[in-house]
Parts: C-alpha cells; structure tokens; sequence
C-alpha cells in the first residue's frame, strides 16, 4: 500500500486505481476511507485515481493529536501528497464534505491547482452551509418513491435529535437517486467506513475563515466544475448555483435524477461530465 509521511510524521495510505494523467481525489463523509469511491463510476478508465486515506480513516495511521483531524489542519496533508507524487499542479477532485477541505486548500496554494471538480460538495469553507430546510425542499422531490413514508418519518426523527442507528439506516435512501441494490450495498459500508470521532473535529470550531478563503479563491485562476444532483440536499441546485458564483472559472452541471453519490446514478453521465471538464474528450459539458 503506497504511503507518505504528514508534516506531523503521520503515516497517510493512498489507493491508485486507473491509468492515464494522475487526479487526486478527496473523499467526504466527513472522515470516510476512500474505498467507497470506488473507481468513480469508471472514471478510473480515463484518469489514475490517486485515492487519499484522510488521516485515521481506512489505511492511513491516526494522528497523536486528535486536534489534527480539524478540517484546515489536513490541508497539509494535501500539500505532502502532492510533494510525494512529484507534481507541480495538480487536478483534484473531492467528494461531499471534503469539498471544504478542496477549496480551502486551492485558497491556501492557488497555484498548485490547474483543474478543481467539487462534485455534491459542502463549501463551508465559503461561508454556504446545508440545512434542515434543504433537505427537507429536496425530500419533498420524493414523495411517489416507495420508501418514502418510513424514511420521512425517520427523517422526522433525525430532525428532532434521534441518534438511533435505526433512523439513521431508514434515511439513507434519500441520498442516491435510485435506492437499488447498488446503492443499499454501498450505504451499508459507511459505518464501517467512517471515523465518528474524527468526523466531529472535522468542521469544528475555527475550521473555517469564510471571508478569507472567499478572498483568496477569488484570485484563483484555475477552472472549477460544480456538478450537484438534481434530488440531492446537499448542495441543492439552487444552493450550488450560488456557490458557483463565489468562484471563478465555474461551471455548474446538474446531473438529472442524481443524489449524493451521481457516479452511482448514472455511471456514464457522470464519467462523461468530468472527463470532458478534465479535458479528455471533445465534447461538451453534460448537462
């Protein structure tokens, strides 16, 4: 298993997968291992994923200081990767919560950067966060689905402060675009998966500067691809549009009938997207 020292000596794992031009991905959850990104819907045909491990998650070692875990505290880790691959610039791709971590690390080395996709991604880091009205607008998108009574009622739950694995299992379906077989299998990992410790550090207290990584990505020259799913809560459309308009060079594709995880949905719709954004096909941007 590949691996590089942290700044703090922390040993960190990475997952390669794919052939071609390197594109560093981060995943979210907050604090999920990679392996449920699994070869992104294909991607991994057109680009080598070079797949992070955040710090205590999955392979990579965990830290002597829990505090290290803070999500402006992994930039570096970011930073050492890039070091260790031998890179100049990189193209990076990051997932759901890792968003954050994505764009705080374009405001701290901007010019590490050449291409950025934040696909479903969180920009608290912005100042834009996801909230209980969002989920429950892009809910309502599914009421006709035949698990909607049971999970909405969970969803209720959650809302009210339930911390009952049960509720938390019930809601799952809302976060993909088809709750197939595929998808059930793919949230049945994440518990497992997921340093619950970690992730509540992740976007605690003094994470996030809002106003001066807007500043600093502001500046930024590199091309950014927004894509969001058409019933995701987390961004919704609307709320992804305005996040496209804090930075420069984006450009927002909404995948239709996508949820949380877009390379699930509909595998060839999205490889096709971020390809094409990633420069490896000549056709347009899917829409």
């Amino acid at each position: 298993m590949p691996a590089f020292a942290a700044p703090d000596g922390t040993q960190l794992a990475y997952h390669v997968v794919g052939e071609g031009e390197p594109l560093l991905c981060l995943p979210g959850g907050p604090m999920r291992a990679s392996g449920y990104l699994g070869d992104l819907g294909g991607l991994s045909e057109r680009r080598r994923l070079i797949k992070l491990d955040l710090r205590g998650t999955g392979d990579s070692a965990r830290p002597a200081d829990p505090a290290t875990y803070r999500c402006d505290r992994q930039v570096a880790d970011v930073e050492a990767l890039r070091v260790h691959l031998g890179l100049d610039r990189v193209d990076l791709l990051a997932h759901s919560a890792a968003g954050d971590l994505a764009l705080l690390y374009a405001a701290r080395h901007p010019q590490r950067i050449r291409t950025l996709a934040l696909i479903t991604a969180r920009a608290r880091a912005l100042g834009v966060d996801f909230t209980e009205a969002h989920r429950r607008e892009a809910a309502a998108l599914r009421t006709a689905e035949p698990w909607f009574g049971a999970a909405y009622g969970a969803y209720e739950r959650v809302w009210a402060g339930s911390v009952a694995d049960a509720d938390w299992d019930a809601i799952a379906p809302f976060f993909y675009g088809r709750w197939d077989a595929a998808a059930q299998a793919h949230a049945a990992s994440e518990v497992a998966q997921t340093h619950e410790e970690a992730a509540e550090i992740y976007a605690s207290g003094g994470a996030f500067a809002p106003e001066e990584a807007r500043a600093a990505v502001a500046g930024m020259g590199a091309r950014v691809l927004l894509l969001a799913g058409e019933v995701d809560s987390g961004p919704l459309p609307r709320i992804a549009a305005d996040i496209a308009q804090l930075i420069p060079r984006a450009e927002l594709v909404i995948q239709p009938g996508a949820g949380h995880y877009p390379w699930l949905d509909d595998p060839g719709r999205f490889t096709r997207t971020v390809a094409a954004f990633l420069g490896q096909e000549p056709a347009g941007l899917a829409v």
